[in-house]
């Protein structure tokens, strides 16, 4: 279903979630046999209806005790007025084991990950207090490096979970709110899916704000007329997509690209060099430039966990003849960088306040409209 880019992605998502694989070193092949499970898909049931009704099935919602999406960077003004939008966010992978193909509810370590994710991530998105992050049975990281058959039927089970978390997200908020939708990487492949299946033609597209597709390629041809969302055009359109991938120059983007190239979109499609979307976070318009100077602020990680400090005009960013979003010399972001200058575990944070401020934009013109502005 998604092949190689799904290679290329399990690799830059693992080297964010475990430190200790540096791909500098290991390559694909070795990756597969350290990773990938050795055992047969263990199959396993979807959640009990209502399972989602239970506070431990989610990383962030409302009234959670010690929730990491509430995390406030040094450097963060108040923000003038609780944004009044509802956030639905999907986290990127965080479980690495290879004793299962999904990443059990109670996996610790999994779970601890998530968490430091939702920290950098989930955060930009904190102005609304109705922001909830389901945990799922997420797919493994090694089910991304095999063409075997469990490999769908891991991402499968990891989808099932995460359109059942969203029925539940809309059963606990007014049936009339403004929706935001967040994926990234994992995530971000799941979020595509859930436009399609829950969204595209049908009334709750009148409710959504925006859908950021953060992470994961968006082709315009293939992608977008199945999630029935038009991509981003301007800061304060609502009802749209925007979605961006990372990378520093000089960037090296060539495997990542030749695997969008081939692999099938939403559509059943291969993309083949047809565009895949690049909003501009500092714009928010396709395949446009901006200085750094635009640039609001810059989560940077602190060295002691759970701590970060917001850096304004630290990049610029701007699309290139080849989508992918250009950010000037490498910046000094931490130990996840990858090869080849791609930012991919930073795509959020680079940007984290232009997508707050711009989250709240949005919002404000849905609000204005009585629905999206298109």
């Amino acid at each position: 279903m998604v092949r190689k880019f799904l290679y290329l992605v399990a690799i830059l998502t693992g080297l964010f979630v475990a430190g200790r694989l540096a791909l500098t070193f290991w390559g694909t092949d070795l990756a597969r046999l350290a990773l990938v499970p050795t055992g047969g898909y263990e199959r396993a049931a979807p959640l009990p209806p209502g399972a989602y009704a239970e506070a431990p099935m989610w990383l962030s919602r409302p009234g959670a005790a010690n929730d990491p999406a509430r995390f406030r960077p040094t450097g963060l003004a108040a923000d003038p007025a609780p944004l009044g939008a509802a956030v639905f966010f999907i986290h990127p992978t965080s479980y690495i084991n290879r004793a299962h193909w999904n990443a059990p509810l109670d996996d610790a370590e999994a779970n601890r990950l998530a968490g430091a994710m939702a920290r950098g991530m989930a955060s930009a998105f904190n102005a609304s207090p109705q922001l909830w992050a389901p945990r799922y049975r997420q797919a493994t990281f090694g089910a991304f490096l095999t063409d075997k058959a469990a490999r769908d039927a891991a991402i499968d089970l990891a989808y099932g979970d995460v359109r059942q978390a969203f029925a539940a997200f809309l059963a606990a908020i007014p049936a009339d709110q403004p929706i935001v939708l967040v994926g990234h990487s994992q995530g971000g492949l799941h979020l595509k899916r859930l436009i399609r299946d829950e969204v595209a033609g049908k009334p709750l597209a009148r409710r959504i704000v925006a859908a950021y597709v953060v992470g994961w390629p968006v082709s315009i041809a293939h992608d977008l007329p199945a999630m029935g969302l038009p991509a981003c055009a301007s800061a304060a359109q609502t009802g749209c997509v925007a979605s961006w991938l990372s990378y520093a120059e000089p960037a090296e983007p060539r495997d990542t690209r030749e695997a969008y190239r081939r692999n099938p979109a939403l559509d059943g499609k291969a993309p083949g060099d047809s565009p895949m979307l690049c909003t501009n976070p500092l714009t928010w318009t396709i395949g446009a430039a901006a200085p750094a100077s635009a640039n609001r602020g810059t989560l940077v990680p602190g060295k002691a966990e759970g701590t970060g400090t917001l850096t304004p005009g630290m990049v610029p960013a701007r699309c290139g003849p080849d989508q992918f979003l250009l950010i000037g010399p490498p910046p000094e972001m931490g130990d996840y960088v990858l090869p080849g200058n791609n930012y991919h575990v930073y795509d959020i944070p680079l940007f984290w306040a232009n997508l707050r401020d711009n989250v709240a934009v949005r919002t404000a013109a849905w609000r204005a409209a009585g629905s999206p502005a298109r």
